[in-house]
């Protein structure tokens, strides 16, 4: 079971500490969605967490961007703080989530940042509300559209998963942060994963990786017509040719010596770069204009 409840106590010391509202909203199938939003703007930054994590995965982008942005920070069905009653956790449905909230705070100009497989749910988003999503940013997400997983290496880490969960995933986790990672970050992000509700988590890696073997991820992409760009780490290869033969724009910034969590791992450079892209979207879209 998710520590929920402290959970709950850390999301709300740190809403208090950076001004932040916390608000729920009905997703289409009325699963409760929470979501913070911080600070004010004509811009607003989406930020969307990855596979068994939540919205604290981006305590550091928060209080910087919040500055002169409105940033809103959302924890999908079935993790952090939001309803967990789902019995398939689709790619789809994480999409119609974001498109609530975007919704409900009534963002006409949003970019949506997502970390991991949710910079394929952000683009999913984009593709339902495209009078809305201005700009996609993927932090260490959308390598390559077109990749697929060999399906002895998927069933093995279904049954790895639903065997021992846990243990799986500290294993899993491990092979995915960088070598300079600091030990207390590394214990916190192998620990916090690994503590997500199982039926969660593997329903959601299930799908996820369905959706690449059938091309749908591709076809998204294919749907979007606005401007996208990552901030990746040099961990996996960006494939920069293949996803342009899909989107209107791509560009991918790489930070080098570092893990998957970007964010985290080297907070600096990373919120540098996502600045860059996010002036670029606004220019972009204000010459389309």
């Amino acid at each position: 079971m998710k520590k929920t409840n402290l959970i709950f106590m850390a999301i709300v010391v740190f809403s208090v500490c950076c001004n932040a509202e916390n608000f729920l909203v009905e997703s289409y199938d009325v699963q409760l969605i929470s979501y913070n939003v911080y600070g004010k703007g004509d811009i607003t930054l989406v930020f969307v967490h990855g596979w068994s994590c939540d919205s604290r995965y981006w305590k550091y982008q928060v209080s910087e961007f919040a500055k002169k942005y409105k940033v809103v920070t959302i924890d999908l069905a079935g993790y952090g703080n939001s309803e967990q009653n789902r019995k398939i956790y689709t790619l789809e449905a994480f999409g119609q989530d974001v498109k609530a909230v975007v919704e409900d705070v009534n963002a006409e100009k949003a970019i949506l940042i997502g970390h991991s497989m949710s910079g394929e749910i952000v683009a999913e988003a984009a593709r339902l509300m495209p009078d809305r999503a201005i700009g996609i940013i993927g932090a260490d997400s959308i390598q390559n559209v077109e990749a697929t997983m060999p399906e002895d290496m998927f069933k093995q880490m279904v049954d790895g998963f639903e065997k021992d969960f846990k243990g799986e995933v500290e294993k899993f986790v491990g092979t995915m942060l960088g070598s300079n990672i600091k030990p207390e970050l590394k214990k916190w992000i192998i620990d916090d994963m690994s503590c997500e509700p199982p039926n969660v988590a593997i329903s959601t890696f299930k799908e996820y990786v369905m959706k690449f073997k059938n091309k749908g991820i591709a076809k998204i992409f294919k749907e979007v017509k606005v401007p996208v760009r990552c901030v990746n780490a040099d961990l996996w290869p960006t494939d920069a040719e293949t996803n342009r033969r899909y989107m209107s724009s791509f560009e991918a910034a790489i930070i080098k010596d570092c893990g998957h969590f970007v964010m985290l791992e080297k907070p600096k450079e990373f919120n540098k770069n996502l600045e860059k892209y996010i002036k670029e979207i606004v220019r972009i879209r204000n010459e389309r204009k």
